[in-house]
């Protein structure tokens, strides 16, 4: 896969709005700012369709990938975003970075943690920012920022040898 792709995944209580550029993006965050709500809704929606409640407006499929069965999933999917939880612990393996080497899939991966096995650019870490009450089921609106930029690599790179 190729190119910036544009989703939106959305219930009638939280929307979550955000481009992908490259074929790994990290997602980060405290705990309750929604990564979790993130990836449940995309794995509801891959079981239940639109009978779910939920709405997915991308120009590929996204589905999520858990701990049981990563590998024969890799196998089948093809030009497809995947959602991984930090619950899932095989993407800290070097057997998962080898896979998703060679595969067409773009990843979401929501972790707190690094991972030093897999080639992720700093430019593409993100968090989530909540504008709106969840609490009052108001629609909630979610949207990626930025963690890390090029400049700041570049100004801690070099505070680091001053």
């Amino acid at each position: 896969m190729k190119g910036k792709h544009h989703i939106i995944i959305q219930n009638r209580r939280v929307k979550f709005e955000f481009d992908i550029k490259r074929n790994i993006t990290i997602v980060r965050g405290d705990s309750a700012t929604g990564k979790t709500t993130l990836v449940s809704m995309v794995d509801t929606y891959d079981r239940l369709g639109s009978d779910s409640g939920i709405d997915i407006s991308c120009d590929k499929r996204c589905l999520t990938l858990n701990n049981s069965n990563w590998e024969a999933v890799l196998d089948s999917v093809k030009d497809s975003i995947i959602f991984i939880d930090e619950e899932n612990t095989v993407v800290k393996t070097d057997a998962f970075a080898k896979k998703i080497r060679i595969t067409d899939n773009y990843y979401v991966i929501i972790t707190r943690e690094n991972l030093p096995n897999l080639p992720y650019s700093v430019e593409e870490i993100y968090g989530i920012h909540r504008s709106g009450k969840y609490a009052d089921m108001k629609q909630t609106y979610n949207s990626f920022y930025r963690l890390y930029t090029s400049d700041e690599r570049i100004n801690r790179a070099s505070a680091r040898f001053h």
